[in-house]
């Protein structure tokens, strides 16, 4: 919160789109990647993520 910096802005970009699109592959191309193992690293989620997902399934007892 304290700085920004440009890269923070590109990582934002990536995870706003991504969550609009879900489509890793147009947003590997929109990155300039040529690897989508690398534009996977902009849209990883925390573990923290992973529970409130988890918990929303309702699955787990």
């Amino acid at each position: 919160r304290e700085k920004v910096f440009p890269h923070n802005l590109r990582h934002l970009f990536a995870r706003t789109f991504y969550g609009l699109e879900k489509n890793l592959a147009k947003l590997a191309d929109l990155l300039g990647h040529s690897s989508i193992e690398t534009t996977r690293i902009y849209i990883m989620e925390s573990g923290a993520e992973h529970r409130r997902l988890l918990d929303q399934m309702h699955l787990l007892l």
